[in-house]
């Protein structure tokens, strides 16, 4: 009998902290914090769960203090990337790393079949299941530069 292979499911942290474009930066990092993770899915509203992005530690610093604005007078809708890129929660392994690496991300939202955000993988989640050679191959290809994909901002 064959195993089937590891989906997203069982690799994504269930129930991720969420927040909406309107949290201000002060309560997303706030959550940040007490769920001990950088990053959080943005979703539309804590009720429907739509993935819409995600806002980082780094989106933060990048786009709020790096700039000499007020993070305390800002909103997850002004320094959140977007939109998600998202997988289903029965995506296999091998395409969730994939999609890592075409977007050049470290974490990716899994949704339900209804589109909801269900959990989180991170760039250590695929450490913990994936080959060494695998691991290898996804921080190779998410860590390049930006200009070497034609990706400008």
């Amino acid at each position: 009998m064959n195993a089937r292979p590891v989906q997203a499911k069982d690799l994504m942290t269930s129930q991720p902290v969420v927040c909406t474009p309107s949290t201000s930066l002060a309560e997303a990092a706030r959550k940040m914090a007490e769920a001990d993770c950088g990053a959080l899915p943005v979703v539309d509203s804590l009720e429907l769960g739509q993935p819409l992005g995600v806002i980082t530690d780094r989106d933060i610093v990048c786009r709020s203090l790096a700039l000499a604005k007020n993070p305390l007078s800002m909103i997850v809708f002004d320094c959140m990337s977007g939109p998600a890129v998202t997988v289903a929660d029965f995506t296999p392994l091998a395409e969730c790393c994939e999609t890592m690496e075409a977007n050049q991300i470290r974490r990716l939202v899994v949704v339900d079949i209804a589109g909801r955000c269900t959990g989180i993988i991170a760039q250590a989640d695929v450490v913990k299941a994936a080959s060494g050679e695998k691991t290898a191959e996804v921080l190779r290809e998410i860590s390049l530069p930006n200009a070497q994909l034609g990706v400008t901002f």
